[in-house]
């Protein structure tokens, strides 16, 4: 069963009170599996009728930290890997995909697959996080503050 996980205020990529936001929802299976479907526009163009790279590189930076995330672990990347296979069509549906690979003592192992309508894998990454609560609890009590 797949559960929609929530959005994230001002995210570049999943934020709704973003006008600028990429606008992807998440969800995650039981096997913590997280997958999105989504049409990038001409607001993420790079060569002409295509997405430019950073954009997917940011859809898959967060995929492949929020997949740790709604694992419980309160991470921050330390190294990103973004391997790329085919141009990004715009305005024609992607699926992505990304999963936890390996977890050690000190570092979380993910990856992230973007795919074309066809299944053929167009843009893949890999990533390594570490634990880092506090960055995140000094974020939350600032947003209290205001």
């Amino acid at each position: 069963m797949k559960r929609q996980l929530p959005y994230h205020g001002w995210c570049f990529v999943c934020g709704r009170d973003n006008p600028h936001s990429i606008g992807l929802t998440w969800y995650v299976d039981d096997d913590g599996i997280m997958t999105s479907e989504f049409t990038l526009n001409e607001a993420q163009q790079g060569p002409p009728g295509h997405a430019h790279g950073g954009a997917s590189a940011a859809i898959l930076d967060e995929a492949m930290g929020l997949v740790v995330w709604a694992a419980g672990h309160k991470v921050a990347a330390v190294n990103l890997e973004i391997n790329y296979h085919k141009p990004l069509p715009l305005n024609q549906p992607l699926i992505l995909e990304a999963r936890i690979t390996q977890m050690d003592e000190r570092k979380i192992f993910s990856t992230g697959e973007i795919k074309l309508a066809d299944s053929t894998v167009a843009v893949s990454g890999r990533g390594i996080y570490v634990a880092a609560p506090k960055l995140f609890e000094n974020v939350r009590l600032k947003g209290n503050e205001s």
